[in-house]
């Protein structure tokens, strides 16, 4: 299914259960997943300036609703350039710092054309960052950590990722990854 002809709440959720999920690239994610506690935000935002506004608006959402676990921001046609992306973290981290949610929100980011500083664009690790949307994620810290703290070996988990992608071949990732869309 191409996720031009779908809903993005409906491949978001695709790409986290058969990605995602199915590789464990974050091991806590199905037990959020099943239990439907991740709130998923459409944003047709295309300027920095608005999706700062949708952003503001998740702090409030996830401040004012408790059992809401983790909360995607999916920019539907906005921030398709990976620079322009990468402009927006920067504010955004700087937003998350500035409304004094540094330590009660983490902010995690997604792009479908996501490369780690250094890394070649074809380097099959690149795929635990990559989605079908340039998505801001939020993530509440203090459950995070608690989480984390049940977890064996949780500093593990960036290298595991690495090791199980770089063993698939970068054709068989682009080729999971678009079924999994």
């Amino acid at each position: 299914m191409s996720h031009q002809d779908s809903h993005p709440v409906t491949v978001t959720k695709q790409w986290i259960e058969s990605f995602i999920i199915h590789y464990n690239i974050c091991p806590f994610a199905k037990k959020e997943f099943v239990n439907d506690r991740i709130h998923y935000e459409v944003s047709a935002c295309q300027d920095t300036e608005k999706a700062l506004h949708c952003l503001q608006k998740e702090f409030k959402r996830l401040d004012q609703s408790p059992s809401i676990e983790t909360s995607f921001i999916m920019f539907e046609s906005g921030f398709q350039t990976f620079s322009d992306y990468l402009d927006l973290i920067d504010i955004a981290q700087m937003m998350l710092e500035q409304f004094g949610y540094e330590g009660i929100y983490q902010l995690a980011t997604f792009h479908p054309d996501y490369i780690f500083a250094g890394e070649a664009a074809d380097d099959p690790a690149n795929f635990t960052n990559r989605s079908p949307y340039p998505m801001l994620h939020l993530i509440r810290e203090d459950r995070l950590e608690k989480a984390l703290k049940h977890y064996p070996n949780p500093e593990q988990i960036p290298e595991r990722n690495i090791a199980l992608l770089r063993g698939l071949s970068f054709d068989k990732l682009v080729k999971q990854h678009v079924s999994a869309i």
